[in-house]
Parts: C-alpha cells; sequence; structure tokens
C-alpha cells in the first residue's frame, strides 16, 4: 500500500509544472523596431526630415525675397525717371515671371522689349496699350509706368520675406523642442538603467 501511494504522489509530483513557479516573475522583453532600431527611433528620424524640410523651406522663401524679388523691386524703381512712351502689349503671358513683350518706337527705331520680373498686366491682351518707361541709352530696358514703384516685385518681396522669417521661427521653436525631449529621455533612460 505505502508503495501504490508512493508511486501516485511520484506521478502527481511529475505532473506538476515544475517552472510555474517562475512564470509569474519572467520579465517581458522589449522588442525592438524594424533593422534593429529602438521602437521610438523611427519616430525621432521622422522628426528630424521635417525639421530639415522646414528649414529648406525656410531658406527658400527668404532667397526668393532677397535674390530675386528685391532686386527686381529695385530694378523697376530705377526706370522711374525713364523716357516715357505709349507702347502695345507685343507678347502675352505670365508677366510676373517676364513672359511679356511690349512693341514701342524709340527715337525713330521700332524697339520690341522684354517686361522684367515683377512685372504686371498679365491679363492684359495681346495689343492693349500700355505706358512705359525706359533707359535712353538702352531702350530695351523697359517698365510698365504702373510697375516703377516697384510693382508686383516688391509685394511678393514683403510677402515671401515674411514667411520665411515665421518659417524659420517655427523651425527654432520645433529645434527647441525636440532637443528638450531628447534630453527628457536621455534623463529617464539613465534612471531605468541605474541600480536597484
Amino acid at each position: 500500500m505505502a508503495t501504490g501511494l508512493d508511486g501516485r504522489g511520484g506521478r502527481g509530483g511529475r505532473g506538476s509544472k515544475g517552472g510555474t513557479g517562475g512564470e509569474g516573475g519572467t520579465a517581458t522583453a522589449r522588442t525592438p523596431g524594424p533593422y534593429g532600431q529602438k521602437p521610438g527611433a523611427r519616430d525621432g528620424m521622422g522628426q528630424h526630415a521635417s525639421l530639415v524640410m522646414l528649414l529648406a523651406l525656410g531658406l527658400l522663401l527668404g532667397a526668393l525675397s532677397g535674390l530675386v524679388m528685391l532686386p527686381a523691386a529695385q530694378h523697376l524703381r530705377s526706370l522711374q525717371t525713364g523716357e516715357r512712351v505709349q507702347a502695345t502689349l507685343h507678347t502675352g503671358g505670365s508677366c510676373m515671371i517676364g513672359h511679356c513683350r511690349v512693341a514701342f518706337e524709340a527715337d525713330g527705331r521700332a524697339v520690341v522689349a522684354d517686361l522684367p520680373v515683377g512685372s504686371g498686366g498679365g491679363k492684359e491682351s495681346v495689343g492693349a496699350p500700355v505706358a512705359v518707361r525706359y533707359q535712353p541709352d538702352d531702350p530695351r530696358t523697359v517698365a510698365r509706368e504702373a510697375d516703377t514703384g516697384g510693382g508686383g516685385a516688391l509685394v511678393l518681396a514683403v510677402i515671401s520675406g515674411g514667411a520665411a522669417l515665421l518659417v524659420l521661427a517655427l523651425s527654432a521653436v520645433a529645434a527647441f523642442f525636440m532637443a528638450r525631449q531628447r534630453r527628457t529621455e536621455k534623463a529617464a533612460s539613465l534612471e531605468t538603467a541605474g541600480p536597484a
């Protein structure tokens, strides 16, 4: 009888899971992200990419304002004292980017000249009368009289310059918060890795 009881007791001991005591205390390892990166690494890369694109946009707008539109506005203003003549629109199109041409007479010669970048009048039809001013020593340097105050180039220079400042300010704020977040995460990781 004792032998049978011992045998059943032995089977009962084998039937119980010897590792169940350790299951409750097993720590779950944090699974790395794709390609061995930490889960937050991809978010950090996305934030950096967005910041770079924001900075590039701000610099592009600043270049458009300072290197294109502002010089164009100054060129238009330089013709305020030029010779005035009545011309006709020879070639229509997008005058703002310099695709319009005017025809007029200067010193008895027929002249066809390109309107400079920043000019208005793009909605006028070909053949429409246009008052222009030109340089006496170079009649092909011409501008619409209505644009000699700076025209659309001055407006675009102000708009793009203001937009550039706004975008760069937003980039600086975003960079500050990203740096602050990295410091916080680094401090938290050091505390977690410290002695218990």
